[in-house]
């Protein structure tokens, strides 16, 4: 399989976790239905994005109850479902997770964010994940056929050597669910994803959750998908809504034959090397 059909799912917030997971299991019956063979769900979608709120909603994974709903609903589906984010507890320790699932409802990979969002631009956002949740030391992979793919999660995509590190792991797509905020979020959301995207000639999926201005952190919504040559084939707007694209990697051969940065990188002169 080198092309397939993506549905990022943009889902607003529910009042309780039942609700969320609910609200996500509907929406990715609709993706399936559209044709999706990888849909993916958006950061923290279970539970409010609050660091207040990790520690009540955290579960383990993949024996949680968000995720032995998402594996069951893969496995009936016979997708590829990508579960956002949500909080895993490990011990006495938390992390913001991102779980695949495949069509047979396994696990096929699980991913801890490794950069947390600790930000403070005065007078319009303020976040600290370090002071409740723990970071990944692993990058995690999956593929669909002869596609690899890549995950992160929101803040993530800030470093370019992370996603460049899964580019010589020879990954030709990246997701990474993401809860921007709305001050950021115009001025560097799509022109992190395309950047990412142009820089390593692959696709790039951002996920967020839609906007709603009640809750303490807004996320910014506007999840989008870039294909190698940094073109937006897919955008969301601010409410709840699924998008689709096709990811088709007839693209990825052509940009990296005709734009061969990938080959002439100059690795006498300067290397980037994964630790782990």
């Amino acid at each position: 399989m080198s092309s397939f059909k993506v549905a990022l799912v943009q889902l607003k917030g529910r009042p309780t976790k039942k609700e969320n997971i609910a609200n996500a299991i509907a929406e990715v019956r609709l993706a399936k239905d559209k044709g999706a063979r990888l849909i993916i769900l958006p950061e923290c979608f279970n539970s409010t994005y609050s660091t207040a709120e990790f520690g009540r909603n955290a579960e383990a994974i993949p024996s949680g109850e968000t995720s032995q709903a998402l594996a069951k609903l893969a496995a009936e589906l016979g997708i590829y479902l990508v579960g956002g984010s949500y909080p895993e507890r490990d011990g006495t320790k938390l992390y913001n997770t991102c779980p695949v699932f495949g069509p047979k409802g396994e696990l096929l990979c699980k991913y801890r964010k490794m950069h947390l969002f600790d930000m403070d631009i005065p007078g319009q956002v303020s976040f600290r994940e370090s002071a409740v949740l723990t970071a990944g030391e692993s990058l995690a992979t999956f593929s669909i056929g002869s596609v690899k793919i890549g995950l992160g999660i929101c803040y993530d995509k800030r470093f370019a050597e992370f996603t460049a590190c899964y580019q010589q792991l020879g990954c030709d797509m990246m997701i990474f669910p993401s809860a921007f905020d709305p001050y950021t979020g115009p001025l560097h959301w799509e022109l992190l994803g395309r950047a990412r995207a142009l820089d390593n000639q692959m696709y790039v999926a951002m996920v967020s959750p839609a906007r709603d201005p009640t809750p303490e952190y807004v996320a910014y919504g506007h999840s989008l998908l870039s294909d190698p040559w940094g073109r937006v084939l897919c955008r969301a707007k601010e409410d709840q809504e699924t998008v689709f694209a096709e990811v088709d990697m007839k693209v990825c051969e052509a940009v990296r034959q005709q734009i061969p940065v990938l080959r002439q990188k100059r690795t006498d002169v300067y290397e980037l090397k994964s630790k782990k």
